[in-house]
């Protein structure tokens, strides 16, 4: 019998405890995945950012208001194809409250000219334009609520309160993942014409076309600096780096589930170790009887280590064969569908991949540490004397 065969059959000792330690690195594994795929793919959801668009914010905070005139003279500035005013809205449905789904009010005459990648049939446009309280919504959206075109809906208003009613005029779909489509856009002179008068001709922010994109650093410095001597100044910057801005906001609860992703393998390495630990200590008469018959202490070394490392690599393969289906299937699937716009494309990636083996590998040596130099020191003669 070699050394591999030792190892292997030191594994399937206690069927059992080997099976259960593996299920535990494998759950481990499988946390480890979605929280550092739930990083990379929030982070890479700013690349998909239309590269010929620019946002302009107030330039304290993007929760500060712009006047709605600013619209106007955003248009007027050189290289600036289009421009609308956007206030996020901020609406609940009814019956529904937990659903979480952006509302904006825009000017429909040109919302399409700007995101040209949303599509929507031209007689739903036509149709929305004309109705007031008509809202485009998106297909996500609609799927998920049941609406149809001509339904008639109340949303209960958050920053703007009270009870408001749509009709729904079309839906949209995109080509391009850096649309969401679970929003829903309705005509901001319904929004204006409805509120108090302190608080109407203001806008969340100005989304804004351009016709180079490799000319939008220029034109943000032009559209800020025409505002420089106002009272309200103005921060602009292209829609991937208030994407980038916006994910900034959450950099804290980024950090903090990189830090839960590794306190997760630390967790799964003391598991381990502690299985480890008890083979060890039952096979202290065996690891006797090998020393007696010629075995030298790096052997058994080897034997302890290979078995923690055998355990590490079946637990990662195990759970890294679960993650495809149950993050890219299951979570990503649920989160491209309903929240785009923040996970547009949500996948393992293979640095990932890669780096849970390595660390499901590595951890479980590093728990076989102290257990392996333990079996190294063991006396021969105490050894043999033991007895389970």
């Amino acid at each position: 019998m070699n050394l591999s065969a030792m190892a292997t059959r030191n594994v399937l000792r206690n069927v059992f405890r080997t099976s259960a330690t593996v299920l535990g690195v494998s759950v481990a594994i499988l946390a480890f995945v979605l929280l550092r795929t739930v990083i990379t793919a929030w982070s890479e959801g700013a690349e998909y950012a239309a590269q010929d668009r620019l946002a302009t914010r107030h330039k304290v905070s993007f929760i500060m208001p712009l006047p709605q005139r600013y619209v106007e003279e955003v248009r007027e500035i050189p290289g600036v194809r289009n421009a609308m005013g956007m206030q996020w809205f901020g609406a609940k449905h009814p019956t529904r409250e937990e659903e979480f789904f952006a509302t904006m009010a825009v000017e429909p005459e040109r919302l399409f000219d700007i995101y040209t990648e949303m599509k929507v049939p031209q007689d739903q446009i036509e149709s929305w334009k004309q109705n007031r309280k008509g809202a485009i919504v998106g297909r996500v959206l609609a799927k998920k609520f049941g609406w149809k075109v001509g339904d008639r809906i109340k949303l209960r208003g958050t920053i703007f309160p009270g009870d408001w009613e749509f009709e729904i005029s079309g839906t949209y779909d995109s080509d391009r993942r850096s649309i969401d489509l679970s929003s829903f856009f309705f005509h901001y002179d319904y929004l204006n014409e409805s509120i108090p008068e302190r608080r109407r001709d203001q806008i969340g922010w100005v989304a804004a076309s351009i016709d180079d994109a490799s000319q939008g650093p220029a034109i943000s410095k032009a559209i800020d600096a025409h505002f420089e001597e106002r009272d309200i100044q103005t921060l602009s910057m292209s829609e991937k780096a208030l994407n980038n801005s916006f994910m900034g906001m959450f950099t804290a609860i980024l950090s903090a589930m990189d830090l839960v992703s590794v306190v997760i393998l630390l967790i799964m390495m003391l598991i381990l170790g502690n299985t480890v630990a008890m083979g060890v200590r039952e096979r202290t008469h065996e690891y006797g009887v090998l020393r007696a018959i010629g075995f030298l202490p790096r052997h058994l070394v080897a034997f302890v280590l290979g078995e923690a490392a055998t355990i590490g690599v079946i637990g990662g393969v195990v759970g890294l064969g679960l993650s495809y289906p149950i993050v890219e299937g299951g979570v990503g699937r649920f989160l491209e569908e309903n929240m785009r716009g923040f996970f547009p494309y949500f996948r393992i990636d293979s640095s990932t991949a890669v780096l849970a083996l390595v660390f499901a590998t590595i951890l479980g040596l590093l728990a076989a540490a102290i257990p392996a130099y333990n079996a190294s020191k063991l006396n021969v003669i105490d050894s043999l004397r033991r007895v389970g």
